[in-house]
């Protein structure tokens, strides 16, 4: 993996009046991703922010960062989007896991034809949510379990679904 960087977070929103900012965790690292004195790469549309960590609680399913360089309500709220990227870890996802880079940009192959192509890869208390583009030009959703995505086939740049009737209609 040459220069492969992970998303491990987003910026949501701005929490209370003292710069703490309500990050959304992508990693299943946070504890080692985002610790007091960590320097975070952040990119938020053309700019980059590099952002050391004064404090981290958990909060809401979320994580409250303050960072040593934003003193303030207004400053926090300036991050709004910004995404927080680091490098893969030296341990594997797992013998069935994905990193999310390694999921987007497969082609989606259903009954031998390719259909569509992962866009992105979403987090839920449920579990992973694969989010597609038709070919149609039609967003889906494709919840990823192995009864509906069998399989994933990295080599080749695909995944095979057999959805239940009527999924890629919502």
């Amino acid at each position: 993996m040459e220069n492969v960087e992970l998303l491990v977070g987003r910026v949501v929103k701005s929490h209370g009046i003292r710069g703490e900012v309500s990050v959304e965790v992508t990693t299943d690292e946070p504890e080692a991703r985002f610790v007091v004195g960590e320097v975070l790469t952040g990119r938020q549309g053309g700019r980059e922010h590099r952002l050391t960590i004064d404090s981290v609680r958990g909060h809401q399913n979320r994580l409250l960062i303050k960072f040593a360089e934003i003193a303030d309500r207004n400053a926090a709220d300036s991050l709004r989007g910004t995404r927080f990227f680091g490098a893969p870890r030296e341990s594997e996802p797992g013998e069935e896991g994905f990193y999310d880079h390694e999921l987007e940009g497969l082609r989606i192959v259903q009954d031998g034809e390719e259909i569509g192509e992962v866009t992105g890869v979403l987090h839920g208390p449920a579990g992973e949510t694969l989010e597609v583009r038709l070919d149609t030009g039609k967003d889906v959703l494709i919840p990823f379990v192995h009864a509906i995505v069998p399989d994933v086939d990295l080599g080749a740049g695909t995944a095979t679904i057999t959805p239940p009737e009527g999924l890629l209609d919502l």
